[in-house]
């Protein structure tokens, strides 16, 4: 059976949350429930590494402003874990290239880690932190429960996660003005900064 599927899900799932699909697919494969998952991705320092970085994602993530900077971050960290997940998964199986897999899974990742970015630069627009407790909430049962059920019907996984992406893409194109917004906001923030540490210094003489 073709691992492409599971590679598309876990794909998307590391432009979300990098960190909890690493941990949950090691998980899987240590306690046997399935055989996909390589063992690089089942060692005990992987899954504690995994494990603590998801907890910090997690406080990070629902907290206003702080999950954009978070999000810039990982502009890097969540492609480059979706292509290597993709390829360690198309090794594991062997019933598809590494370069094959890590292509689908990096770029997949991309574009959902754009759309998670994208969305939370909207949110972040709103003066309330409710928006981001939720969402952040609501994002990782997503990717827990996709990334679940990918290890069991992988082909029904990747048609959800190709739907989320494609809504996750108009809805950021429809939230474009209110992110352009959110940019322009900070860009002001950061220049009031500036101009306040200058008129901190001593006086020209």
């Amino acid at each position: 059976m073709s691992v492409l599927p599971l590679v598309f899900t876990s794909g998307w799932a590391s432009g979300v949350n990098a960190y909890a699909v690493v941990l949950l697919l090691g998980v899987f494969g240590a306690t046997g429930l399935t055989d996909e998952v390589p063992a690089s991705l089942q060692r005990t320092d992987v899954l504690v590494v995994a494990g603590a970085l998801f907890l910090c994602e997690a406080v990070a993530d629902k907290i206003p402003y702080v999950d954009s900077a978070w999000d810039a971050a990982h502009t890097v960290i969540r492609p480059v874990a979706g292509a290597v997940v993709g390829a360690l998964l198309a090794g594991q199986s062997g019933s598809l290239s590494d370069l094959t897999a890590g292509a689908v899974g990096g770029s997949t990742a991309l574009i959902s880690h754009f759309v998670k970015a994208g969305t939370r630069m909207a949110i972040n627009t709103s003066p309330e932190p409710f928006s981001n407790i939720v969402m952040s909430t609501a994002e990782d049962l997503g990717v827990g429960t996709l990334v679940t059920f990918a290890i069991f019907y992988p082909e029904v996984a990747a048609v959800i996660a190709g739907v989320l992406l494609l809504l996750g893409l108009v809805i950021v194109l429809f939230l474009a003005h209110r992110i352009r917004r959110f940019m322009r906001r900070r860009a002001r923030r950061r220049e009031e900064k500036r101009l306040a540490g200058a008129g901190l210094g001593p006086p020209p003489g």
